[in-house]
């Protein structure tokens, strides 16, 4: 069965010759620097080390997959130009030619089965995209097959997140292996080599990262966007990302936090662009351990119990935190899988009843009528108003007893702290997840599920059904919409009904932009550097 053919995106370090041939291409006098700002700095440029948003989004200007997403979220061809369904399990995939790293190394074959084997080993943070992949073959240099474990409707989805590393360059430098994700002084870390539009000129973390045009790409001959620089700076308070943009030090600064927007479309020079993201904010909650880490030597752990994570569940005023956190910019919902994204059931979209006696009374039947200490663990600088939300939750839950202390950290240590691979060393935390391929599969397989190849990779508080885990092993596999959508409704239904995470509410992307730059909003919260055009 034939696919049909389309096109593709990649990173490395460098050079006043790069950067000489990137401004020679731009033509003289047409020099434009794109600057722009987010709540926090990429976790690592190791392409494989972890699945988080901004990184995602910025690995892309870099490292390209065999398949790429166009402006409408819908696959195209990349590295391979094309590729046709072999059977029901066996997809090959035809090369693109000519195409080099950032270091000028060919990209062949070789480079995808290392790759292939890369994102897959110990110590990736990213295996999720390419778990349903039992083998990758190598036909000849310009042709691979992908064997799946069985039919795979999302193919050519999850493959927009399978990065190409070149394998000469990651074996020089010992970096067979992905670096952790914690690991921020390896050599894959700090330094890159993809085959996409863009290469690092400069990094200095928690600083800046500049970008220049990689002047080989391969789809230069089409390209949208016009800038010959661009510098990335991660701003965490909201104030003094704002306050750039206003004074012209950046260009584009997202979020804006929720508070702040009406008086950006005040601002003269300056656009402000939102829609809904494919986002879901949510509390997990430790469901593993036998004893609590905020209660030594009791013996308990009040998260497994049912009656306590409902208690939890139903002392939420969601409808404060929509008002008065968000200012109205955020849409409670009950699933955890957000509107748009496949899969999702607008049947099981209604949350539990805000109700502080019932959560009382819960309480009590679990044997905490006086509550209970935790500690909940929050990022400052990942989400809009992350920390603001997790404040709210303080006096809400200490209604009922639950007495909160909130432990606030940037989010690179809030990830160290709450990721499985570092321990999931959290009793309570608040997270969102976007799925990478727009599908609930992303969510099931990377917050839901234990079992399933590839996945867990943020079940922090390591959830665990042995029904969810039948049904998410069985629609990752089914072809029929209809057969696939009962499954995965079924499992939202019981990972509802078991409360293995109290789901709050879907955010906005929100950006702010100063006139004379143009790029596609993408629903990711994702800014893609080919799709930037400067007129100043």
């Amino acid at each position: 069965m034939k696919e049909g053919a389309r096109r593709g995106t990649s990173m490395r370090k460098h050079i006043p010759a790069v950067l000489f041939g990137a401004v020679l291409f731009a033509g003289p006098g047409l020099a434009q620097t794109f600057r722009y700002a987010s709540s926090g700095d990429v976790v690592s440029l190791d392409p494989h080390s972890a699945n988080e948003s901004l990184s995602n989004s910025f690995k892309q200007n870099l490292y390209e997959g065999l398949v790429r997403y166009d402006t409408e979220l819908r696959p195209e061809p990349s590295l391979a130009e094309s590729w046709t369904q072999e059977d029901p399990v066996t997809w090959r995939f035809k090369l693109r030619r000519g195409v080099t790293f950032h270091d000028g190394t060919p990209f062949t074959a070789d480079d995808v089965l290392f790759s292939f084997k890369r994102q897959r080993s110990k110590t990736s943070g990213l295996p999720e995209p390419i778990s349903t992949i039992k083998e990758a073959r190598k036909i000849d240099d310009f042709t691979v097959e992908y064997v799946t474990d069985g039919p795979e409707p999302l193919m050519l989805r999850n493959l927009t997140t399978h990065y190409i590393v070149s394998k000469k360059w990651c074996e020089e430098h010992n970096s067979a292996e992905p670096a952790s994700a914690l690991d921020l002084e390896s050599y894959t870390a700090r330094h890159e080599n993809g085959t996409g539009p863009f290469q690092v000129q400069e990094r200095v973390p928690d600083t800046r990262t500049v970008l220049i045009p990689y002047p080989r790409w391969w789809d230069l001959p089409r390209k949208t966007y016009n800038i010959t620089r661009a510098e990335f700076r991660p701003i965490t308070n909201a104030g003094t990302r704002l306050a750039a943009l206003i004074s012209g030090e950046v260009d584009l600064a997202y979020p804006i936090a929720p508070q702040d927007v009406a008086r950006m479309k005040e601002q003269r020079g300056i656009r402000v662009l939102q829609r809904q993201e494919l986002r879901v904010m949510y509390l997990g909650m430790d469901q593993w351990r036998d004893e609590s880490l905020d209660m030594p030597g009791s013996k308990k752990n009040p998260f497994k119990d049912l009656r306590v994570r409902r208690a939890v569940y139903q002392a939420i005023d969601i409808e404060a935190i929509r008002s008065k956190v968000m200012r109205g910019m955020a849409f409670p919902t009950g699933e955890l899988v957000p509107q748009g994204a496949g899969g999702y059931d607008p049947r099981l979209r209604e949350r539990l009843p805000h109700d502080p006696g019932a959560a009382r009374k819960l309480l009590a039947e679990a044997g905490y009528a006086e509550g209970f200490p935790v500690t909940l663990d929050c990022p400052n600088d990942r989400y809009p108003n992350d920390e603001a939300v997790c404040q709210s939750l303080v006096p809400m839950l200490g209604r009922v007893g639950i007495r909160v202390a909130v432990n606030s950290q940037t989010k690179s240590k809030h990830f160290e702290k709450v990721m499985r691979k570092s321990g999931n060393n959290t009793s309570f935390h608040l997270l969102g997840w976007g799925p990478t391929n727009q599908d609930a599969m992303s969510t099931f397989i990377s917050l839901m599920t234990l079992d399933v190849p590839g996945s867990g990779t943020w079940n922090c508080g390591r959830y665990h059904n042995l029904r969810v885990e039948e049904l998410v092993k069985a629609a990752r596999v089914e072809p029929a919409p209809d057969r696939r959508q009962r499954l995965v409704s079924e499992a939202i239904q019981i990972h509802q009904g078991d409360i293995g995470h109290i789901p709050l509410f879907e955010t906005m992307v929100v950006w702010g932009m100063r006139d004379g730059v143009e790029v596609a909003l993408d629903p990711r919260d994702y800014v893609l550097l080919r799709f930037v055009v400067v007129r100043k």
